[in-house]
């Protein structure tokens, strides 16, 4: 028995890399996949059916159920489509992995304004409506149960750029963040079906990694263990997905080689009431002794460059 048989999962942007590893993962376990991928280039553009029917053909070569569907997760009424053909192949929905993405890196200064919104569009506007249409489908469920808890796993990808403000990557640091924030709200709503929603941040050799001036960090090395195979990010995936993290929900978890780290919400490192309204002098006489020994972006909410 399988840790996932009896449940179906649509994962998206699953024809390769890091989606692929994802699908092939939860088949592993039992899930019925759902393989969502337009088949484009890295950076968005161009459509290809071939990698999401060689991923269902690899999953049924495990002993596996899978189906294609090639919809644009950005385009509301496709993303539909997309939980339409897990409901019409097997009956249900009970796990959604957004993985879908691409980037356009740019300068801001130079940043034209399609190369802000493409990106914005693929990664939040479609794990907007991924979700949404989700969230349709299993409140009808909870509803036809009677209200019974059900079965729900929402599963979004983000990344630590929007913790590091990447520089060069102002569109999909922006995206990321409201990935996170969308999929925290998210947690909180899918809370009353007995659903969970987490986020989990990827460091993995991938399309968007294989080139620019992230390529020399996630090589792949010529000898030694991998740290940044994208099959080690499979197991999270599944873990999340399965009965043993029913409890886990409003998480941002991140992953990569041997490594696991749980991010804990931003805490206030200044809380100041002041006695009367705030003038410049007054902020100055709180504020500025605060920031006096600490380097600008470096020492701020940002974390490191890694």
């Amino acid at each position: 028995m399988g840790l996932l048989d009896g449940k179906v999962a649509i994962v998206t942007g699953a024809g390769q890399g890091l989606g692929r590893v994802e699908a092939l993962e939860l088949a592993r376990h039992g899930a019925s996949v759902v393989v969502n991928d337009l088949g484009t280039a890295a950076d968005g553009t161009g459509a290809n059916a071939a990698p999401a029917r060689s991923v269902v053909a690899d999953i049924e070569a495990l002993g596996g159920k899978a189906v294609a569907a090639f919809g644009d997760v950005a385009d509301f009424e496709s993303a539909a489509g997309i939980v339409r053909a897990a409901v019409d192949a097997f009956g249900g929905l009970h796990i959604l992995v957004n993985n879908a993405g691409f980037s356009r890196d740019g300068m801001l200064v130079k940043m034209e304004d399609a190369q802000f919104w493409d990106v914005m569009r693929v990664h939040a506007k479609g794990h907007f409506c991924m979700m949404r249409h989700t969230l349709a489908h299993w409140r009808e469920a909870a509803k036809a149960a009677g209200g019974s808890p059900l079965y729900g796993r929402l599963i979004s990808t983000a990344s630590d750029a929007f913790l590091m403000g990447n520089l060069g990557q102002p569109n999909y640091a922006a995206a990321k963040a409201a990935v996170t924030y969308l999929t925290m709200s998210a947690a909180r709503e899918v809370q009353r079906y007995g659903a969970t929603a987490n986020v989990i941040l990827p460091r993995a050799r991938t399309r968007m990694t294989s080139t620019g001036p992230w390529s020399g960090i996630f090589a792949r090395p010529e000898q030694g263990f991998d740290t940044f195979a994208p099959e080690h990010i499979g197991p999270l995936v599944a873990w999340l997905a399965s009965p043993l993290a029913a409890h886990v929900s409003g998480q941002v978890i991140q992953a990569w080689g041997k490594h696991v780290r749980v991010y804990e919400r931003p805490r206030p490192s200044l809380d100041h009431e002041n006695e009367s309204e705030w003038t410049v002098e007054s902020l100055e006489k709180v504020l500025g002794p605060f920031f006096a020994g600490k380097k600008p972006v470096d020492d701020g909410f940002l974390l490191p460059m890694a």
